[in-house]
């Protein structure tokens, strides 16, 4: 039973993918420092799962508790790592704190896998780091492109910075998953999306609008090129998205890997309109939700949606569930955290 670490593994994408982890018998390790994450979501793993994974709270940035934890745990055969600011609108209003936590942390954490006989490395990546991309849907392909925020080039730096050490560390395999937008909870809503303070993302927005905690859903910006003047993301379910990680690592694990560095597009590959999403919410949930047209939001592309072919036949993964489906788990993940 491999021993997999897995950073940020009690924050939304991390939570669902350390369940996955332990439902396909990985012995798994969660550190966070709980910055944008809650402790509860621990108990949430283990009454899915029967098993509680070994947490420790670690801030990576401090280094010396990165390596005094590499040296606790020399045994681990893969990380996955999730921990990082990742809202684009702070991102912009904040670069060196995000400069900081995505970049100083990684770079951290390669530095002690680089030692080790054999190092498996997943990274999440966002389609951000093709910008506004000129053809859609976006292929691995498509150029790399000046980021619309901080958050975007961390994600490219980041990139950078593991294909850099993967050219010269042979004992380190890597995967960087370039994925679109996670949206859902699991079915059992035990775990989901959590946001601290206000949400930065569409989708808890929208359900906590709806259960009376905003006034009111900003749409920020009705006047984009596309076909109801909306912003268009592919909004893909969490579950989907965890068990890509888990499929990943496994590729790794077992020597599958065509290379030391490889990407995906992690997605589903449809796009999605703000309005389109309000829309199914509105279908899923049979209520009608309180929104207005606001100003355009500074660092946010016009439209993303992943071409996943090379995810689907490369990787053999692909996305199973709808965005009703995503928008259903979603609001019964709500009313469950808000007793309604």
């Amino acid at each position: 039973m491999d021993k997999i670490l897995v950073t940020g593994g009690l924050g939304f994408i991390g939570s669902h993918t350390v369940v996955e982890l332990q439902n396909e018998g990985f012995e798994v390790v969660v550190i966070d420092d709980l910055s944008n994450s809650s402790i509860d979501v621990l108990s949430g793993i283990t009454s899915i799962t029967g098993k509680s994974p070994v947490f420790e709270i670690l801030d990576l940035k401090d280094i010396q508790k990165v390596q005094g934890f590499f040296k606790n745990h020399q045994d681990i055969k893969g990380v996955i790592h999730f921990a990082a600011s990742k809202a684009v609108g702070e991102s912009v209003q904040n670069p060196l704190k995000y400069y900081e936590n995505n970049l100083n942390t990684l770079v951290y954490v390669l530095q002690e896998l680089s030692v080790l006989p054999t190092s498996n490395f997943i990274f999440s990546s966002s389609c951000t780091v093709y910008g506004q991309a000129d053809v859609m849907p976006i292929t691995e392909n498509a150029p790399v492109k000046s980021a619309e925020s901080p958050y975007g080039n961390t994600k490219q730096i980041g990139e950078e910075i593991i294909q850099d050490t993967c050219n010269v560390v042979p004992n380190l395999k890597a995967i960087s998953l370039r994925y679109f937008n996670p949206i859902g909870a699991h079915p059992t809503a035990k775990i989901g999306e959590l946001p601290i303070g206000v949400p930065q993302n569409l989708v808890p927005f929208i359900t906590q609008t709806a259960a009376g905690l905003r006034d009111c859903l900003s749409v920020f910006g009705d006047d984009y090129p596309t076909p109801d003047g909306t912003c268009i993301r592919d909004y893909i379910h969490v579950v989907d998205l965890a068990k890509a990680h888990v499929v990943a690592l496994q590729r790794l694990l077992s020597g599958n890997n065509e290379a030391n560095y490889e990407t995906f597009n992690v997605g589903t590959g449809v796009g999605s309109s703000v309005l389109e999403v309000i829309q199914s919410f509105e279908r899923v949930s049979g209520l009608s939700l309180n929104y207005k047209i606001a100003p355009r939001r500074e660092g946010d592309v016009i439209q993303a949606y992943a071409n996943t072919t090379k995810a689907n036949n490369v990787l053999g993964w692909k996305a199973q569930s709808t965005l009703d489906d995503a928008m259903k788990s979603a609001w019964l993940w709500e009313k469950q955290i808000r007793n309604l």
